[in-house]
């Protein structure tokens, strides 16, 4: 289930032309983590990962996640234009070879005091590393099955708002987490921070779809914004990095 990219020194979990669903550093690597203080809008954020990439000694290929914020939920064509666009610096740097994308990737969009336009809230990338302590970046997942068909078909208990709508929205992107965790070799044991996106009252699900199943081992960092496209209602993502800093 995953695949090597050895130009960037790490494995991915193949999924869809925009993005991977995970990406882990190989032995004698390690991923570090670097979140903006303040978002820098799609291409000058490009830039900026360009640069801070190429002044640590690194090729571009070893970007290997970023995590996005949008102006408000696409449409799925809207969703479409957005991602063929975003693949084009991607392709530049040889990441992407026109069909597979080795870069894991949460969009979502805040609720409140949106950006005005795509902008970068945090990106990752590979260096050297001494350790042998696995690091790994899981890629945002919301309520949607993979697969063939619409959002709408995908989507687990569509526009249901209910709170036993909510909980199987939940339950299911848990699950999807774990399974991408386990491509990997990993649980929310090895996990140092998880992350859901919601708009929604969620707290009376999580002692059974979170706390129990191992989600919360380091907490649990609430972004108050919806899934990238209209309908979808809860995400997440999680990550194990030793190094984090901020920009």
């Amino acid at each position: 289930m995953t695949r090597d990219f050895s130009a960037g020194n790490y494995r991915f979990i193949p999924a869809v032309f925009q993005y991977s669903s995970g990406a882990a550093a190989n032995l004698g690597y390690e991923v570090e983590r670097v979140r903006f203080d303040k978002m820098p809008p799609l291409a000058e954020g490009f830039a900026l990962i360009r640069k801070y990439i190429e002044a640590a000694g690194r090729p571009l290929t070893s970007f290997c996640a970023c995590e996005l914020r949008s102006p408000a939920a696409f449409t799925e064509d809207g969703f479409l234009k957005f991602n063929q666009h975003y693949v084009k610096t991607l392709a530049e740097w040889g990441l992407f070879d026109g069909s597979t994308n080795p870069v894991a990737r949460s969009n979502v969009c805040p609720e409140i005091d949106p950006p005005a336009e795509p902008s970068f809230y945090a990106f990752s990338f590979t260096r050297p590393s001494n350790t042998t302590t696995p690091t790994f970046v899981i890629a945002g997942g919301a309520e949607s099955r993979d697969g063939p068909g619409t959002y709408s078909e995908r989507t687990v208990r569509y526009r249901d708002l209910s709170p036993e709508g909510l909980k199987e929205k939940v339950r299911f992107t848990v699950g999807s987490m774990e399974s991408r965790l386990a491509a990997f070799g990993f649980g929310w044991k090895d996990t140092t921070a998880a992350q859901a996106y919601t708009v929604h009252d969620f707290h009376p699900v999580i002692a059974d779809e979170l706390v129990r199943r191992g989600v919360m081992r380091s907490g649990l960092i609430w972004h108050f914004a919806r899934p990238p496209v209209v309908d979808l209602e809860y995400e997440m993502d999680c990550r194990r990095v030793m190094r984090e800093l901020v920009i």
